[in-house]
């Protein structure tokens, strides 16, 4: 573990409980590799119905990601978290925006960020959720 990262296991830190539907768009095929506390239950969601997932991780590389990303809002449920992934920029991997850019187009739609966190080496994380008076 690298100086400066968290020590609380990825599902504790990003919020995934037991049973929750996940929804994942353009995950990296580590993913799943990066959890050593993967909760009991969950089901990943290929083609959600509208307000049916506990849990979306949104991982954007090019603008376009970010620009679709808001058509997945309609599959959270009103209680439920988002997380949009982007590439650091101490990481070696090309990145086109910043935290800022994320936070930004998001409050615009209508959610609120309320965390953020490193997912890996590679990838930070903004946390969204409704604002209390959408629930």
């Amino acid at each position: 573990m690298n100086a400066g990262y968290s020590t609380t296991p990825l599902a504790k830190k990003l919020g995934i409980k037991s049973s929750a539907k996940i929804f994942l768009i353009n995950a990296p095929e580590h993913y799943f590799d990066l959890f050593s506390d993967w909760p009991v239950n969950t089901e990943i969601v290929e083609e959600p119905a509208p307000e049916s997932v506990d849990f979306i991780h949104i991982f954007c590389q090019k603008k376009e990601d970010l620009l679709n990303g808001n058509g997945y809002i309609k599959y959270l449920k009103k209680n439920g978290l988002l997380w949009i992934s982007w590439i650091k920029l101490s990481s070696k991997m090309p990145s086109c925006f910043k935290e800022n850019d994320i936070r930004d187009y998001f409050l615009a739609a209508g959610l609120v960020d309320v965390k953020v966190a490193a997912v890996d080496k590679d990838w930070s994380g903004l946390k969204f959720v409704y604002r209390l008076e959408d629930r």
